[in-house]
């Protein structure tokens, strides 16, 4: 009869189910648990990511097909593409071209569209992310954005990697991309089109070089677009077949031969008619963040802020639309209403660039570059909307014409005037913590408990602990951390099997890295660079970075102001008041912090319940050690303070390794935990949280200082301290302060400043032969204060 019942279990259709006798749930792997068919229905693939562009060829792993399988592969329940399957009886996918970036449902069938039986997922990946290896390149790109300029021209050369075609001849297609509809209606859409082949039926050598012409029959009217290698036996411009597409970029190249006579004039004209759009369009920049005051606090406010790909300080600065900068930020969430969004650009001082003060400097953007949920509509296209209202424009005002002053006037940069930082806390060690008002204190609990919780803005970040040593240290450290921001997906973040590296899961399935180090999921973003970093973003501007050091987790939560008075648990309330930071869950107040006890018994009053619980249980030893008993370890009773013993054989390298500030803490890791290593990560994360919460102090700006009209000034930063020289150009005399400073009221000090005509007028004396010359500076009004005797020389 178990037999029976589990035949009975199938996977097909319950991928996720689970049932009594067997499980489709992800986690069946790893408790042994799976019903028979589970890898048949719920499936794997590789690569599990591409281009939004499309074009990538997958395989469905640990399915079984035959030959006369007929495939269909159906993406987000309404795109359908063509497999096929291999001589090694694989089964293989297409991804289409989408509007979307993020995970989406893959539902595949191999009757020819009749069942889609089994179920997957696929990583639809923005153009700008993906890494270059799957993208063609165009060879000097440079050279293709500026064609048809003065003295760009000649042959353009692009290279690609010729397993990314399986086909032995090969199509070279433009397709173009155009938004159509009113702006903010219902009729606004997005579309790629294909528009011509430049050249077909070609050898799939990797590499196509060409002399460019302007483009026939209407098709220069297309301004924005990408090629496509594709193979040759296709239709020309099918979609969703196997290719790989270069970025999408500004077909400066194919434009008409009146961009190519005079190109100054074209963009001029292209420039002014987008001007008067944009006087046509709402006004979103009252409603993006603020720009960080300097490169510092951009750096650490990693749940609002993210590197712009296109200026990275730790990839050489190369910064083509931002001269001057060397790094810029994105603001990660776009606004609310119009999804826009806001870049932020910073020189080698790390001071804000503006663009009234350069062409390098930080621009607003109508569309989000990254696009936004629910994506598939303008402005929220991820990518293509950026490009027609940000980044054309660009091109036409600033790039193919000296106008910048017309891009500038509805892209001007933000001040940080109303920039407020976040309140930083961490957990690190085995476990200390420093709360967000500044409290600090350890504790050696063994079990899962609410490091955060805000009912108000609906986050929960849960922590758990484990012992150092079973059997011979009385001292836990942090294992895993869980978290959910109502309505996101849940994102654990968990050390693997022998503490050298982190895993990450969404929603109880382990996501891989492999391919790429960003991840758009529902209502969170996860960012991991490397298996020892990962950072979660959510909408409300939250961030929570999981560093791994020596074997143990140090965790950095950032919560913006908005969070105020509105956070209980583990890490404190943060409101700035550090008296009430360890606040029991009954509400009671902690009265004696050096009382370790008292400590301990805090604590443990924020042990999470089974039913509140937002952790992965996909182990026995999980299960056991957590899920069936109470989620405070009663019996686990730890080390209170440091042995201080002459004799111990650590106590040197407790003397060498701890000093300064936080030194208790590192001691404590060394003299307890048993570990010069983890006492040395513990000072590191010690006092890289002290930097953190050094860069995140209130900078006060006074806001952009214009030069005088007929006059320039000196200095170009505007934050506490800063000078800034103003002066006149010849001719004039300054009226007001010539050096005026960045006070801490946020005012600049001394008078404004501005540039008058300046004469010299000949004065007699009163015997006629005397002659003064002095220089009068004439401003409005001016005259009728002249005594009438320098109106009136008097003849000798």
């Amino acid at each position: 009869s178990v037999k029976a019942a589990l035949d009975w279990a199938t996977c097909e259709g319950n991928c996720g189910v689970k049932f009594d006798l067997c499980s489709c749930h992800s986690t069946c792997m790893s408790l042994e648990y799976c019903c028979t068919d589970y890898k048949e229905y719920c499936v794997e693939v590789f690569p599990y990511s591409g281009s939004i562009l499309g074009g990538t060829d997958f395989i469905v792993l640990k399915a079984s097909f035959n030959k006369s399988s007929e495939i269909i592969c159906r993406f987000n329940h309404n795109i359908n593409t063509v497999g096929y399957v291999d001589e090694n009886s694989r089964g293989h996918c297409i991804s289409p071209l989408l509007y979307e970036t993020g995970w989406v449902p893959l539902h595949i069938s191999s009757d020819n569209g009749t069942t889609f039986s089994r179920v997957g997922a696929w990583l639809s990946v923005h153009t700008g992310k993906l890494a270059a290896q799957f993208k063609a390149t165009m060879v000097n790109s440079t050279k293709w954005q500026y064609y048809g300029t003065a003295d760009v021209g000649g042959t353009l050369k692009m290279t690609w990697n010729t397993s990314l075609v399986s086909a032995e001849r090969v199509n070279i297609e433009l397709w173009g991309y155009s938004e159509t509809g009113k702006p903010y209606s219902d009729n606004w859409q997005g579309e790629w089109e294909y528009l011509y082949s430049l050249a077909k039926d070609q050898p799939n050598s990797g590499s196509f070089s060409f002399l460019p012409k302007p483009a026939e029959n209407g098709f220069s009217s297309w301004e924005l677009g990408s090629l496509r290698i594709s193979p040759s036996n296709y239709p020309d411009g099918m979609w969703n077949v196997q290719a790989v597409w270069t970025e999408d970029h500004a077909l400066a190249w194919h434009l008409e031969e009146k961009f190519r006579q005079n190109s100054t004039v074209w963009a001029l004209e292209k420039c002014l008619a987008w001007d008067q759009l944009e006087n046509q369009l709402p006004n979103f920049l009252s409603e993006i963040i603020d720009c960080p005051c300097t490169l510092a606090q951009a750096r650490a406010d990693t749940g609002r802020f993210h590197t712009d790909y296109g200026c990275d300080i730790e990839k050489g600065s190369v910064c083509t639309y931002h001269p001057g900068s060397v790094h810029c930020v994105r603001a990660i969430q776009a606004s609310p209403r119009y999804a826009a969004g806001q870049q932020c650009c910073y020189d080698s001082t790390g001071a804000q660039v503006l663009t009234a003060d350069s062409i390098g400097g930080s621009t607003p953007d109508r569309a989000h570059d990254w696009g936004s949920p629910p994506y598939k509509k303008p402005p929220r296209i991820p990518g293509e909307s950026h490009w027609v209202y940000d980044v054309l424009s660009f091109y036409y005002c600033c790039l193919w014409s000296d106008n910048c002053n017309y891009y500038f006037k509805h892209r001007p940069s933000s001040d940080c005037r109303s920039y407020q930082s976040p309140s930083s806390a961490v957990v690190f060690g085995d476990p200390h913590f420093i709360t967000f008002d500044g409290v600090s204190y350890s504790f050696n609990g063994n079990g899962e408990y609410t490091l955060v919780t805000s009912a108000k803005k609906r986050l929960t970040i849960q922590g758990r602990t484990e012992p150092v040593n079973r059997t011979t240290i009385k001292a836990t450290k942090l294992t895993a951390v869980a978290m959910k921001e109502t309505p996101s997906d849940v994102i654990e973040v968990r050390l693997v099997s022998g503490h050298n590296g982190l895993e990450v899961l969404q929603n109880q399935k382990t996501l891989s890295f492999s391919e790429q180090s960003w991840m758009d999921l529902h209502g969170v973003f996860v960012f991991s660079p490397a298996s020892t970093n990962v950072t979660v973003m959510f909408p409300s501007g939250a961030g929570v970075e999981v560093r791994l050091r020596e074997g143990t987790m140090t965790t950095t939560v950032l919560l913006p102001e908005e969070f105020k008075d509105s956070t209980l648990g583990l890490l404190g309330k943060m409101n700035g008041d550090a008296k009430d930071d360890l606040t029991l869950s009954n509400g009671q107040l902690v009265l004696n912090l050096t009382n370790p006890e008292e400590v301990f018994s805090f604590g443990a009053s924020w042990a999470i319940s089974n039913n509140s619980a937002l952790f992965t249980y996909d182990s026995n030893y999980l299960l056991d050690t957590y899920y069936y008993v109470p989620r405070h370890d009663h019996t686990f009773v730890p080390v209170f303070s440091v042995p201080e013993s002459p004799d111990d054989p650590l106590a040197n390298q407790a003397s060498e390794i701890c000093s300064g500030e936080g030194s208790q803490f590192c001691r404590y890791d060394i003299l307890v935990g048993r570990s010069p290593s983890m006492g040395n990560a513990t000072k590191v994360s010690f006092q890289s949280h002290i930097s953190l919460v050094e860069d995140l102090k209130r900078v006060i700006s006074c806001g952009w200082l214009s030069p005088p009209k007929n006059g320039k000034k000196k200095g170009t930063t505007y934050v506490q301290g800063a000078k800034v020289q103003l002066s006149c150009d010849d001719g004039y005399t300054l009226k007001g302060s010539a050096e005026r400073i960045c006070q801490e009221n946020g005012q600049w000090s001394g008078d404004d400043s501005n540039c008058v005509v300046s004469r010299i007028i000949r004065v007699y004396n009163s015997a006629g032969d005397g002659v003064v010359d002095m220089t009068h500076a004439f401003g409005a009004g001016d005259q009728g204060s002249i005594p009438a005797v320098i109106h009136q020389p008097m003849c000798p």
